[in-house]
């Protein structure tokens, strides 16, 4: 028995170095632990601080209930992996403004408990650090709020005083929204450094969502200020709201390449179509190329097809940290990606492919898959290229002639750049 209590601690200690956080970089890991440590500290505080009212825990119990249904409603519709967007900051912002801080910490922790439950299962630490990011960033409004309307001194009455109360509401809430977007995108940037935050934070749906749900938790906010009981009038509205954001996703989904990330050859196909009539119609140069990887059949005949799909991603995310914003990157099927580059001379395009092929050639893909952690994989790529200088010529021929260049590049040694210029459609 002594011998078994001895051991218990050490059981511990590996249960603990075994959480998945730790496989993170460790910088990485340090931000996660210290946000989810901050935010604890910060639930400790304000229970300490935190006045108990009837009529708090009747209006939170009904914003919750409010949130859990949300939750149950739209969970058929499934969770999107990835960084997500929902509208329950409609039932929080209400929270922040009108209870003490301790009530906005709590709320993430059942509403992600639940999500965790009956939508989609990820990794725990995740949800704690997204309940973390979340109850921080309205932590941060409350305070804000209760200090500016104790400085303006207006209360949510009517007239010039519900406009001035309102407006102190919505600053708040993109207070909020600054806060988590910090948080959040600081840890998606460090887990793939080549993610492009742009769209992120900038993009025209993501402005619109936003906006939309910033609106729609203002008009909660000032309904429960004068009877909890009127958020339910917005309990419709905020479904369909989520659904329709829901939809969004999965329409976005259906046109990316599961493996990579990057646009599937249909969807390419299209965007790639609309880009080269217009390079005719404006006589502006354009370029398409291929890029192959070379002796992907051997990775997956060594390693395994989940190592092949490693190394499919890893060179997708080189790409498109790579390329520019306006070059448009898809996957073809197999080890092919195609790329279309928008006012592009001949000249331009083949300095571009052979910085892209010497950036891809210094890339170390680290492998997890079906072998040991400390694997380590280099792969080289071959890139084809057909360039449209002001003749006619459609996606098919532009495929065809940069498929013909890569041909040339895969028999002229490979982990090189070929051009098939205007003035050259047969090599």
């Amino acid at each position: 028995m002594p011998r078994a209590g001895a051991r218990s601690p050490l059981r511990a200690w590996a249960s603990f170095r075994d959480w998945a956080v730790w496989e993170l970089p460790r910088w990485l890991s340090c931000y996660v632990v210290t946000v989810i440590t901050a935010y604890a500290l910060m639930i400790g505080i304000a229970t300490a601080f935190a006045p108990f009212r009837v009529s708090d825990v009747a209006l939170f119990g009904i914003l919750l209930v409010c949130s859990a249904v949300t939750v149950e409603l739209t969970r058929r519709a499934g969770e999107p992996g990835g960084l997500i967007k929902d509208v329950y900051a409609v039932w929080d912002l209400p929270i922040a403004i009108l209870l003490p801080p301790l009530y906005v910490l709590l709320v993430p922790i059942p509403r992600l408990a639940l999500t965790q439950w009956r939508t989609r299962q990820t990794l725990v630490y995740r949800r704690i650090f997204s309940a973390a990011a979340v109850g921080l960033a309205y932590a941060g409004a409350s305070v804000a709020f209760h200090a500016g309307a104790n400085f303006v001194g207006v209360a949510p009455g009517s007239g010039d005083h519900a406009v001035v109360w309102t407006l102190l509401v919505a600053c708040c809430g993109l207070l909020r929204l600054a806060i988590n977007r910090f948080l959040v995108l600081a840890a998606v940037k460090g887990a793939d450094p080549a993610t492009k935050l742009r769209p992120l934070i900038a993009g025209r749906e993501t402005l619109y969502n936003d906006l939309a749900e910033l609106c729609m938790g203002v008009l909660v906010t000032f309904a429960a200020a004068h009877d909890a009981l009127l958020v339910l009038y917005a309990l419709p509205l905020v479904i369909l709201l989520q659904r329709s954001l829901r939809h969004r996703q999965l329409v976005n989904e259906s046109r990316v390449d599961g493996k990579t990330g990057l646009l599937n050859a249909a969807t390419w196909q299209r965007e790639a179509q609309v880009e080269i009539t217009r390079a005719i119609r404006t006589h502006t140069p354009l370029a398409v190329a291929i890029a192959d990887i070379d002796h992907f059949k051997l990775v997956n005949d060594t390693y395994g097809h989940l190592v092949g799909d490693e190394v499919l991603a890893g060179i997708a995310r080189a790409m498109t940290a790579l390329l520019r914003d306006y070059d448009i990157v898809g996957r073809f099927g197999g080890e092919e990606f195609v790329i279309l580059l928008p006012q592009t001379s001949a000249d331009e395009v083949k300095g571009i492919a052979e910085r892209l092929r010497e950036k891809l050639a210094e890339i170390i893909v680290p492998i997890s898959a079906g072998v040991s952690a400390q694997s380590l994989l280099q792969v080289t790529v071959s890139i084809g290229i057909a360039t449209l200088d002001g003749s006619r010529r459609d996606l098919d021929d532009m495929l065809a002639a940069a498929d013909a260049a890569l041909y040339k590049a895969k028999n002229t040694g490979r982990n090189k750049v070929c051009v098939l210029a205007d003035s050259s459609p047969g090599g």
